[in-house]
């Protein structure tokens, strides 16, 4: 039997079934699904080919607009990150940060610890190591959970995303900005190192708040400002911690903003679960061990976090901002110079200074500096110490103000405020200063930007400094301090009443005589002094206030620094060194920025200024400075001066030895209400509490710092300052008369400005020496005056000499040599005096014991005094003696008062003495017997009968001895303009001191 092909047996069924009804239906359906399937393969095809065309162009769109970067501009803009700048004491103290939004110091990745690494990995990029920028599922889950608004949202950003986003991009949440990080990132792959991407992470990346409350990124400053440590040192939990922030940083942050320390135990739960999470991520990734994680799971983190702190701002309140305002000015200059502008430009143009500072102080904020200091971190703690405790400033005063906020009355405090600044001579180096009192109540710096007049301290500077540099004195030579009406100001001593005639300048400086000040600045106007003072750093003087006879009592305003500055060139040999508090300024990898450069300016001579060197430690032994002096404990080669202003406004003290100056300021902020001559009975004296508070501050400057006190140096006196004898009362070479007044003294000159070499030329008055003395005031005997009142043995001055010591002001050449002068006893002045018309006014008299006694006329012009018995003269007493005469003979008494000129007063009332009255003689004459005292038998006193006082003569002389107003207004010191009020004049300008 033929065997039939198994093929061709299937192939026949095959065509069987398809001709059957059943057949024929399946091949229909299945061509119609195949066609179906073909159909929508075709058409998902097409579908996929234009999405991925459709969402390719969508992403273009998306990017289109953002620039095709370079590698370098890339690399820049990445590894650019802002990082606050810092703050040192002297010798690389640390103080603290700028004041900016954000801290942040960098770090290198060999720094950190590799916990943190790994606890930052296994948290935020798993697949760091192995991507190319980005993970696509992720970005494929995180784009499904936002269309789908899933409550789940894991992120799908890599380090590399997420540094793109922070340097390069914003935080802005849009697909704009997720497309232009996703194409970055993968550019940013190529151009960087792995290593590169994450250091970079790991100093851009916000963490929080620190101990202080400030706002803090980069890991550096998280390891130091949550657990103090470095982030080498961190150990699993507190790595773990760090990492975990970034999620969601003041959330999980264990502490509050500003200065409100820690949060609570509730508060922290949230960063301590965030930081249990990245550990089991950690352990999921293969980081750390199972033991080490269940060790690391229950550490009490909380043990570790930094004890809350103040920032610098609130350690140093006014040394940081001080700081930082000095380092902007040097920055801003530094980046004109950079823009091509001369830096000089910005001390004319306000608007430029104004626009390089704004930059400046971006710059200090971000740009990572590390600002060097000169102050010294101890002696300015001392300093603040010494401040807080001292115990004389005088009354706070309180006044009422309404909150422009509440509309409700507060109460406002007015301490006494204090600015002082200590500096280093030689370098200009500012060692320390105090600010103010409370920074919390006042905010200025009254060491730096508080400008306050300086009142006398200023002489030294302005008058007799540039007089000796001019070759007008030297340190003995005489100056003059009589009244003086120059164009209605009319100037008076810190002792309203007195004028000190000629004294010698030494003494003139050293007890601040206000009128010898101003006579001696008038002498020298035309030379310009004020060139000193501006070559001296003094920059608020205004055109009107040059040279004015006013200046020499110091109506010009300054800082403490400013003003210490000035004495500063006295001790430096007459060089100016501008004080300054920033040593350098260094960039982020330690470049070198800027360092001072010291550029001494020329300002007096070294003999000048070692001559008012010498002149003011005068002031320290014997003038305004002795309490200070007293109150140091050690002794150095001091000099000084001290300084006040109308009504105690401003009191100073500066001083300085070879190497070190200090000067303090006290006084009210509202000077146009308060004052410190408001004060209880339990204050000091306003000059007296300056003097002990300088003397304090000297004080710890010696123990804290005595090798830059030195204390034991002296001032060397350099070659060209010689010792020269002159006469007293004139400056110039001894002539005889001179000698024979002994009136030659010896004191230091500049050699080479200034010598007595013309010869003596004051002697010679028309009278000789014949003198009578009226209100206690020297004259010349006029023709007429009575002999028996008339003196001799003093010498007579020429009127030429008292015209040139009275120029260019003029006065009263009595007030030459006024009562208690050192030159009265040998000297009448030239001035012939009158005396006043009309007769003197009679004296009261009176019976005291045997004697006659009387009072002194009122009348100005009395230069003695005539006594009568019963009409006959009996004797005859000058002015200033003994007004007693022995009255024992009965008789009428009554005393006449002698003008210069002769003119007698009418009698003063008269004493009657009477006879006594005879014994009677007893009839048998008996011993007499011993009788008890007191006994009836003592004799009575003589009868003494007073009669009423005449009225004064009609004459035109006042009660008071005062003059008529339209007199002659000379010369007897009571005048109503000269022996009242203190001195000042309408525009407030200084009294000048003498305390």
């Amino acid at each position: 039997m033929e065997r039939k092909n198994p093929f061709n047996y299937i192939e026949e069924k095959v065509a069987e079934f398809q001709k059957s009804q059943w057949g024929r239906r399946l091949r229909i359906g299945s061509g119609v699904a195949w066609n179906l399937l073909l159909l929508f393969a075709v058409t998902g095809v097409l579908l996929g080919i234009f999405a991925g065309s459709a969402g390719a162009g969508y992403f273009a769109s998306l990017v289109n607009k953002e620039p095709l970067r370079t590698k370098e501009e890339m690399r820049q803009t990445v590894l650019t990150y802002e990082e606050t700048s810092e703050l040192y004491f002297a010798d690389g103290v640390y103080l603290g940060k700028v004041n900016a939004d954000i801290e942040r110091r960098e770090t290198k990745l060999d720094d950190v610890s590799p916990h943190l690494i790994n606890a930052v990995l296994a948290t935020e990029d798993e697949y760091f190591d192995e991507h190319g920028g980005i993970v696509p599922k992720a970005i494929l889950r995180g784009l499904f959970q936002d269309v789908t608004n899933a409550d789940s949202q894991t992120g799908g950003s890599t380090l590399t995303q997420q540094l793109i986003k922070n340097q390069i991009l914003t935080n802005e949440v849009s697909y704009e900005r997720k497309a232009k990080e996703i194409l970055l990132a993968m550019r940013l792959e190529k151009f960087m190192k792995k290593e590169e991407i994450l250091e970079a992470y790991l100093n851009i990346i916000p963490y929080g708040r620190n101990a202080s409350g400030q706002n803090i990124a980069g890991v550096a400053t998280a390891a130091e400002g949550l657990f103090g440590v470095t982030p080498k040192e961190l150990n699993l939990p507190q790595a773990a911690y760090i990492a975990g922030l970034p999620q969601a940083p003041f959330l999980y942050t264990p502490f509050y903003s500003g200065q409100r320390g820690m949060k609570t135990p509730e508060e922290l739960e949230p960063g301590i679960e965030r930081m249990k999470t990245v550990l089991y991520r950690m352990k999921e990734t293969g980081y750390i061990s199972k033991d080490e994680y269940e060790q690391a799971v229950v550490y009490n983190i909380t043990k570790d976090f930094k004890k809350p702190e103040k920032r610098a701002t609130e350690r140093y309140p006014f040394l940081t901002p001080e700081i930082q305002l000095n380092a902007v000015e040097i920055l801003a200059r530094i980046l004109a110079e950079k823009d091509g502008i001369d830096p000089a430009r910005l001390d004319e143009e306000s608007e430029l200074l104004s626009k390089y500072k704004q930059l400046a102080s971006r710059d200090l904020e971000t740009g990572g500096y590390r600002i060097h200091s000169t102050i010294q971190k101890d002696l300015y703690d001392r300093f603040q110490e010494i401040k807080n405790n001292f115990e004389y400033y005088g009354p706070t005063l309180t006044e009422t103000e309404v909150d422009s906020e509440t509309g409700e009355p507060v109460e406002k405090l007015n301490p006494v405020e204090v600015g002082s600044v200590a500096v280093e001579n030689g370098s200009g180096r500012i060692l320390a200063f105090v600010g103010g009192r409370d920074h919390q109540i006042e905010q200025t710096n009254h060491a730096t930007n508080a400008f306050r007049q300086v009142g006398s301290s200023v002489k030294p500077l302005l008058v007799y400094g540039p007089a000796i540099e001019f070759g007008f004195i030297g340190a003995g030579s005489p100056v003059v301090d009589v009244w003086a009406n120059i164009g209605g100001w009319k100037p008076k001593n810190f002792v309203a009443s007195r004028q000190y005639g000629i004294v010698p300048a030494r003494e003139a400086l050293a007890k601040s005589y206000n009128l010898a000040a101003v006579r001696t600045l008038g002498k020298i106007a035309d030379k310009d002094p004020t060139q000193f003072l501006d070559k001296m750093g003094y920059d608020r003087i205004q055109d009107f206030q040059r040279n004015v006879p006013s200046a020499a009592l110091g109506v010009y305003s300054a800082s403490v620094q400013q003003n210490v500055g000035g004495f500063s060139t006295l001790a430096n040999g007459g060089k100016y060194v501008e004080p300054y508090m920033i040593e350098r300024i260094e960039d982020s990898e330690g470049n070198l920025v800027y360092e001072h450069k010291a550029e001494p300016v020329e300002v007096f001579s070294p003999q000048t200024a070692y001559i008012v060197t010498d002149m003011l430690r005068d002031t320290t032994t014997s003038g305004t400075a002795t309490v200070m002096r007293q109150d140091l404990n050690f002794r150095p080669d001091i000099a000084a001066k001290s300084g006040t202003t109308n009504d105690f406004k401003d009191v100073w003290m500066m001083g300085y030895n070879p190497n070190v100056t200090l000067g303090v300021w006290l006084g009210y902020d509202n000077q146009q209400k308060y004052s410190l001559s408001r004060m209880t009975s339990r204050d000091l004296q306003p000059s007296t509490r300056v003097n002990k508070l300088f003397a304090r501050l000297m004080n710890v400057m010696n123990e804290v710092s005595p090798d830059i006190v030195a204390a034991g140096e002296r001032f060397q006196q350099p070659e060209g300052v010689v010792t020269r004898s002159f006469c007293g009362i004139s400056g110039l070479a001894p002539s005889k008369a001179c000698q024979a007044a002994g009136l030659v003294r010896a004191d230091l000159f500049n050699a080479h400005t200034f010598v007595p070499n013309k010869p003596d030329d004051s002697f010679g008055g028309t009278s000789g020496g014949a003198y009578v003395v009226a209100g206690g005031t020297r004259y010349q005997a006029l023709p007429s005056t009575p002999k028996e009142f008339v003196r001799s043995g003093a010498a007579g001055i020429s009127k030429s000499f008292v015209d040139r010591m009275l120029a260019p002001y003029g006065g009263d050449p009595a007030g030459l040599f006024p009562s208690g002068s050192r030159f009265g006893s040998n000297i009448v002045s030239s001035r012939s005096y009158s005396g006043i018309a009309g007769a003197p006014v009679a004296p009261g008299a009176a019976h005291s014991g045997n004697n006659i006694t009387w009072s002194n006329s009122p009348s100005a012009d009395v230069v003695g005094y005539y006594v009568y018995k019963d009409g006959s003269k009996i004797a005859s007493v000058a002015y200033g003696g003994s007004y007693s005469v022995s009255a024992s003979a009965p008789g009428a008494y009554s005393v006449r008062a002698v003008d210069i000129t002769g003119e007698l007063s009418g009698p003063s009332n008269v004493i009657k003495i009477d006879a006594p009255e005879p014994k009677e003689e007893p009839k048998d004459k008996k011993p007499q017997e011993n009788k008890p005292s007191g006994s009836g038998d003592d004799k009575k006193p003589a009868d003494k009968k007073e009669e009423n006082k005449p009225e004064k003569d009609k004459t035109d002389k006042n009660q008071d001895g005062n003059k008529d107003d339209s007199k002659d207004d000379g010369n007897n010191g009571n005048d109503k303009n000269n022996g009242e009020g203190n001195g000042n004049n309408d525009n407030g300008e200084d009294s000048g001191d003498g305390a």
